[in-house]
């Protein structure tokens, strides 16, 4: 009679990212204490400031999980913030300014999946130059003047209010994240992402439109870049053409960080989440600590440098 044991072998890299938070936040607390890290304000301040980023790692997961990678993301922030605040000065209409400000993000992400799809460009370099049209295009609109808005209602809504004490900008994450992960963990197209993702000559063998996905995850990206920067617009209370630079790198590190393989074929929304918060918490630390804006920048590299380092140390475990 032969007894049969079995391990359980636990995938550490499913959660590197809650391990490196919480190690992460421990450190801060006992360093930082005594300047106001643990204060309420300011770790209500960091979701608050991280809630756009956190926005674009959404659909983030999305697109990386698909083995894709879009680098318009900030430049869409940028473009749609102007855009708005443009339509709101003029007309006064924040469903006018809505329409215009999302539709110009899914008309870009669909440019995106079509570059890819159908004249079959690499992501990288199509994306990279679509983001340099896009943010030329928001310093040209104005000649990098900025806009402001006087619209009040706007920005209570979209950046600067608060319900029952928490503020609207971590609200509109949460809801996000919600529908995030419902489509990512419990919907068909989530499924269908993962495939692609993962072996996109199984998926179009197991009937899967591939082609059809990866659109429809640029698309996404490019919509969800265009709510951020309606945050950015109503947070601000004023568009400009310096928003969301440098975001697009940021949301690939809080994605790649929460778990989302750059190569495709696995991801985690709520792991994405916990990068992005992450990240602003090493951002606002760094500025507790009273370090210089070199500094910081340099700090934000290594977290870069760190996320494909993990990425890569997944794929490896997952090869053996």
């Amino acid at each position: 009679m032969r007894f049969s044991k079995s391990k359980k072998n636990i995938q550490w890299d499913k959660y590197m990212v809650y391990i490196i938070f919480v190690v992460v936040f421990v450190l801060f607390a006992l360093i930082l204490g005594n300047k106001g890290f643990l204060q309420p304000r300011n770790l209500v301040n960091i979701l608050r400031q991280t809630a756009m980023i956190s926005v674009m790692a959404v659909a983030g997961v999305f697109v990386m999980a698909a083995g894709q990678i879009d680098l318009t993301v900030g430049s869409i922030t940028a473009m749609t913030a102007m855009l708005v605040s443009l339509v709101l000065q003029k007309f006064n209409s924040i469903l006018l300014a809505l329409i215009v400000g999302i539709g110009f993000g899914v008309v870009i992400g669909l440019i995106n999946g079509l570059l890819v799809t159908k004249l079959k460009l690499p992501a990288f370099l199509a994306t990279l130059g679509m983001m340099e049209l896009v943010r030329g295009g928001a310093m040209w609109i104005t000649d990098t003047a900025a806009v402001p808005i006087e619209n009040k209602t706007f920005c209570n809504i979209f950046g600067i209010g608060e319900v029952a004490g928490i503020p609207v900008l971590v609200l509109w994450t949460i809801l996000f994240y919600i529908v995030g992960i419902l489509i990512f963990n419990k919907g068909t197209f989530g499924r269908h992402i993962l495939a692609t993702g993962g072996n996109e000559n199984s998926a179009v063998y197991s009937g899967i439109n591939t082609k059809k996905v990866k659109v429809i995850a640029f698309t996404m990206s490019g919509a969800f870049a265009a709510f951020a920067g309606i945050m950015y617009a109503a947070r601000m209370q004023a568009g400009r053409y310096s928003y969301g630079d440098g975001d697009e790198m940021s949301v690939i590190a809080a994605v790649v960080l929460g778990g989302t393989a750059m190569s495709g074929g696995t991801g985690s929304v709520i792991g994405a989440l916990f990068g992005s918060v992450l990240m602003g918490m090493m951002n606002n630390a760094v500025i507790l600590a009273n370090l210089s804006s070199a500094q910081q920048t340099m700090i934000k590299g290594g977290i870069i440098i760190l996320a494909v380092a993990l990425s890569n140390l997944s794929q490896g475990k997952k090869k053996n």
